[in-house]
């Protein structure tokens, strides 16, 4: 059991601790989604609109944990929420939710994961501006399934959902907030391996 692992064969950030087996890679896993759960519930105000730690949960997992393990980790949030615990943006959950406005996002998340995870087996979060950009990468993803599925839900609703009303609605007053958070995990990431590096 200790041999066997979900581990990627190029190393991420949370292979740097230690154990690589499967029961660590489960803990992994679900440390994961109880991290996006608890980020669901952090609201920074700023205008136009508050940043959430969510889809900075959300790409540091991915990151961190590689493409599989960061997605299992998404899949499993997703699931828990449908299924009805509280652990969407404000406690909200239940399938009514996601496939309301925001359930693109959702799906967003698990193949943001794979992509970030991805890059991250690559090395890319280990130089800032490869962490900032692979941020970007994951946020982009996650608006190529949310901006379609939000104006489908639009239109249900009877609202304006054209383009430009979509964009309004669901990408631009979030373009702030993303290029913090990728500003952060350029900072941040680089920062993390070189002190983990330093203790091996």
């Amino acid at each position: 059991m200790s041999n066997i692992t979900l581990a990627a064969s190029r190393p991420v950030l949370i292979d740097r601790l230690g154990s690589r087996s499967i029961v660590a890679d489960l803990g992994f896993i679900a440390a994961g989604t109880a991290l996006t759960a608890a980020a669901a519930q952090i609201s920074i105000p700023m205008w136009p609109v508050p940043i959430t730690g969510q889809t900075f949960a959300v790409l540091l997992v991915g990151t961190s944990l590689g493409a599989l393990r960061g997605a299992l980790s998404m899949v499993l949030y997703v699931a828990l929420g449908a299924f009805g615990l509280p652990i969407f943006t404000a406690g909200k959950s239940g399938l009514a939710y996601i496939a309301g406005p925001t359930g693109g996002y959702l799906i967003g998340f698990v193949l943001a994961a794979v992509v970030v995870g991805w890059l991250a087996q690559r090395q890319w979060d280990r130089k800032v501006v490869g962490a900032f950009v692979s941020f970007l990468v994951g946020s982009v993803v996650i608006y190529s399934v949310g901006l379609p599925w939000l104006s489908v839900a639009l239109g249900q609703m009877g609202r304006p959902n054209d383009l430009a009303a979509t964009l309004q609605a669901g990408l631009y007053p979030f373009i702030p907030g993303d290029i913090l958070k990728a500003a952060a995990a350029g900072a941040l990431l680089p920062l993390t391996w070189k002190l983990v590096n330093r203790t091996k």
